[in-house]
């Protein structure tokens, strides 16, 4: 896929980017080199590589859950000025 310069003045317009003239040729480049790449790994053959969970190849050493503190909720609801079916009330802000 190759652009021009009416394709990255419409990427950039869509993007809210700012690309001076004086840049485009440039950016046009880029792009296009960027893309080329791209295309570069579409064409390898990852059918034999097996997904993986981490990209170095660890696995994460994880803790088990374990509940910490005590369940205050019902004690917090008690003290708020006004509650529902288990969440807090507000006053409407934007009608």
């Amino acid at each position: 896929m190759s652009l021009d310069k009416n394709k990255v003045k419409e990427i950039a317009f869509l993007a809210r980017l700012s690309i001076q003239d004086s840049e485009l040729e440039q950016s046009t480049q880029e792009l296009n080199n960027i893309l080329g790449l791209m295309d570069q790994l579409g064409e390898i053959d990852t059918g034999d590589a097996e997904p993986m969970a981490h990209p170095l190849d660890m696995s994460q050493r994880l803790r088990e859950d374990q509940v910490i503190e005590d369940d205050l909720s019902e004690e917090f609801h008690e003290i708020a000025p006004k509650t529902g079916n288990n969440h807090f009330l507000v006053p409407t802000v934007i009608e």
